[in-house]
């Protein structure tokens, strides 16, 4: 196929439906596919793909929301550096509005912080350009899709030979959370759709450990309705025949090898780390952090701050949700004190994450 439209056919998209439930014909029991990436997330959301699969297959979603993933005690960092006076905050959209323990970074602008939202971390250093007088803090969050930019940002900032720029980082990486969960005896995955915009950076041999070590299907998927229900049957097929390996269903775009500058950018810039997920703790080197001659760009190593003891929200079940073991609708909040007006949790503010989109396109 050579058009977007294409991967929106509705008579093909029957045809995959159907060829599915032939596939689990005679298939005893129900299959779990969780899908990790935020996009997938809304794209199974606004084309109602759950309805569409019989009941053998059932999907559920992970933390492929980055925001949704970033601890709340990195959201209270942020806003203790929007407190500063000197300081301006740079971010993507989406980090705004998610609450920390006691405030967010909407709030401390609407009280006269200097918080700016831009649209690349170019903007940021552009910023710090513009604003020799004050120091910039951007906030480094993302998967491996966004982190390369971040890298460039800081090699630009070298070129410029600019010192009042900073990165407040919190990158995670894939797979390594997949493999947490897969390790996780209550959830039983049996095969994921994996994160498409991340394989974009890390290829789809990146799941081949994975694939290898715990025996189970992989398959990265691109967005459009045809494409998701042909990276869920080929999955199924998969499950059904008790096999494992990794499949691209997404080879227009993705490579099995990967993005080869933007990984070199990756391994110039940051090393790996431990890092804190929501609600699935701390997980060894899935992060990165900064390599030692970019800390002079570590926000927190050159501008301390205080920061308040992070506190999570009562009642709010964005943790378990990001692991898969609960559903937004059974989380007492939703719908109720948490809505994406006012949002208690980080799934119910970014655009990807599982709340916001039940809350827009659930039935």
């Amino acid at each position: 196929m050579k058009y977007s439209s294409e991967y929106r056919d509705p008579e093909l998209a029957k045809a995959l439906v159907s060829a599915i439930a032939r596939d689990v014909e005679g298939f005893d029991g129900q299959m779990t596919l969780m899908e990790v990436c935020g996009t997938h997330t809304m794209s199974i959301y606004q084309h109602g793909i759950r309805s569409l699969l019989p009941n053998q297959v059932r999907l559920i979603s992970g933390p492929g929301c980055p925001v949704c993933v970033t601890p709340i005690g990195y959201v209270d960092q942020a806003v203790a550096y929007a407190r500063r006076p000197d300081t301006i905050v740079a971010t993507f959209g989406d980090m705004i509005r998610v609450p920390g323990s006691t405030s967010n970074l909407l709030r401390e602008k609407a009280q006269g912080a200097d918080v700016r939202i831009v649209y690349s971390p170019l903007d940021a250093l552009t910023l710090a350009e513009k604003n020799p007088d004050k120091q910039v803090v951007f906030l480094g969050v993302g998967f491996e899709t966004t982190a390369p930019t971040i890298g460039g940002s800081l090699l630009e900032a070298e070129k410029r030979k600019l010192t009042n720029y900073y990165v407040l980082c919190a990158h995670k990486t894939m797979p390594a959370p997949m493999a947490a969960l897969t390790s996780d005896p209550e959830l039983k995955v049996d095969g994921y759709i994996c994160p498409a915009h991340v394989s974009t950076v890390i290829g789809s041999n990146a799941y081949q450990p994975l694939v290898e070590k715990y025996g189970i299907p992989c398959v990265v998927t691109g967005f459009e309705p045809v494409d998701m229900l042909r990276g869920i049957q080929l999955l199924v097929r998969q499950v059904v025949a008790g096999e494992a390996r990794v499949e691209c269903e997404y080879s227009r775009i993705v490579k099995p090898a990967g993005n080869r500058t933007a990984q070199a950018i990756l391994s110039q810039v940051f090393e790996p780390c431990d890092a804190e997920w929501r609600g699935i703790g701390l997980i060894p080197d899935s992060g990165l952090e900064l390599r030692a001659e970019f800390q002079k760009y570590n926000a927190l190593r050159v501008l301390p701050v205080e920061v308040e003891e992070p506190k999570e929200h009562q009642g709010c079940l964005c943790g378990e949700i990001l692991k898969g073991k609960f559903t937004p609708k059974q989380c007492p909040l939703f719908r109720k004190a948490c809505t994406p007006e006012h949002p208690i949790g980080a799934c119910m503010v970014s655009s990807e994450g599982t709340c916001a989109a039940e809350y827009k396109y659930g039935c």
